[in-house]
């Protein structure tokens, strides 16, 4: 079984990079197969309203989104993560996560039943509306959402800073365990 993790940072080795290592880290130590995708070294415009994904079950737009969707579909699990930008999610994460509901639902609802779990990052404040943000896109698509012991949510400005977050920490670390093993239930039935 394979685990994709996300990074919407357009900042590399940033806090969200940090914290969905430290996801990926849990799921491995399960015995999941994992990949993290930076969308810093990515380029996904974001969503023209153009309405060729249903014709072409496909989006027009020529880009890197088609090469991480296609590794949406083969895995079991997605973990999105973002840091908060002026209180919501970063620009970069929502373009792919637009255009991938929306050439989801049109392929016939292709991710339904998948795993999914969110993880925001803020200085300050926003990480709840921003980590509500990414779960709808779990919701809208079907996605089944493990818990964890609180909202997966940590806090930092400088790079790392998230280290010193201990409850945002054990909070992810917690949220890819019932990840792992809600996908082992799922994959033995």
């Amino acid at each position: 079984m394979k685990v994709i993790g996300i990074v919407g940072s357009p900042r590399m080795r940033g806090n969200t990079e940090y914290l969905v290592n430290e996801a990926l880290t849990v799921l491995k130590r399960e015995g999941f197969e994992t990949e993290m995708i930076r969308l810093s070294e990515k380029n996904v415009a974001p969503c023209e309203a153009c309405n060729a994904c249903s014709e072409l079950m496909d989006c027009k737009i020529a880009d890197d989104f088609q090469e991480i969707f296609e590794k949406m579909e083969q895995a079991d699990g997605i973990i999105v993560g973002s840091p908060v930008y002026y209180g919501s999610a970063s620009p970069q994460v929502m373009a792919l996560l637009d255009r991938a509901g929306f050439v989801a639902m049109k392929k016939g609802r292709t991710l339904e039943r998948k795993a999914g779990a969110a993880i925001a990052v803020a200085r300050r404040a926003g990480a709840n509306f921003t980590f509500a943000q990414l779960n709808y896109f779990f919701y809208i698509n079907g996605m089944i959402v493990p818990g964890s012991t609180y909202w997966n949510v940590a806090y930092g400005l400088g790079l790392e800073d998230v280290k010193k977050d201990e409850e945002g920490l054990q909070t992810v670390r917690n949220v890819a365990a019932n990840m792992a093993w809600l996908l082992k239930k799922i994959h033995a039935a």
